[in-house]
């Protein structure tokens, strides 16, 4: 694998989220050979000089990476690839999530199996499992900005799927990554005009209320909770873009 092939491929990189596109890049050049399970990807400066964007952004999309357990990043050597994406899941690709018709469906199929997880989680979590739930509502609690805060989500939602005990719920969730949450994945005018403190508290307080219910081992509580936090990201989505419309 030639760093050459891998940083001409990253330059046809479709516009909007920058992160998420560099993110694309990478997961399609794995799927398709251009890079395999343990090379090593290019440097930061490197994908920086190439894509055009900043160190916070190339930062940004490693850290998407790695959440999704697609590379690893080994301090003072580099970042390596560990994962094929969709060797799990094949037919469903995260990179093909763009549309707001894309994140709608996505929403639906999560509320589809993640009330479920909730509640099974209620039943047969841990108190270690617990703890590691209760630690992420913490962190998406002090998440400062954006990026942050998709990571901290991600990981609240993937240890409700890990306390569920069921292996399924935990390799759909981290195929999908980062990219199932919409703010992930649509970056418009509308989203941007929402008032981000206020909507970050709310989501504090719906995560909340899903771990009180997974910590009282109520399983129609914590499949309610979950089911009305989904269901709000629903609606925030097509809120903001029918508000773009107008």
């Amino acid at each position: 694998m030639s760093n050459d092939t891998v940083t001409a491929d990253i330059t046809r990189r479709r516009p909007g989220n920058l992160a998420q596109s560099l993110v694309d890049d990478v997961c399609r050049m794995i799927s398709q050979g251009v890079v395999k399970p343990g090379d090593k990807l290019p440097t930061e400066l490197e994908l920086m000089a190439v894509g055009g964007v900043s160190r916070a952004t190339v930062r940004e999309a490693l850290s998407r990476l790695q959440v999704s357990g697609i590379v690893e990043t080994r301090r003072g050597i580099g970042t390596f690839v560990l994962n094929v994406p969709g060797s799990t899941v094949s037919r469903l690709d995260p990179a093909t999530i763009v549309t707001l018709q894309d994140v709608i469906a996505i929403l639906d199929v999560r509320i589809s199996f993640e009330i479920e997880a909730a509640g099974l989680a209620a039943l047969r979590r841990t108190d270690a499992q617990l703890a590691s739930i209760e630690e992420a509502v913490k962190r998406f609690e002090q998440a400062c900005d954006t990026s942050g805060s998709i990571v901290a989500d991600f990981q609240f939602h993937l240890q409700i799927a890990q306390a569920s005990n069921n292996r399924y719920f935990v390799d759909i969730i981290t195929h999908f990554g980062t990219s199932m949450f919409p703010r992930a994945r649509l970056d418009t005018v509308a989203i941007a005009r929402l008032d981000r403190q206020q909507k970050h508290e709310r989501l504090v307080r719906e995560h909340a209320h899903i771990f009180d219910a997974v910590a009282r081992g109520d399983y129609d509580a914590a499949r309610a909770a979950m089911r009305i936090h989904l269901a709000n990201s629903r609606a925030r989505v097509v809120k903001a873009h029918e508000d773009l419309s107008i």
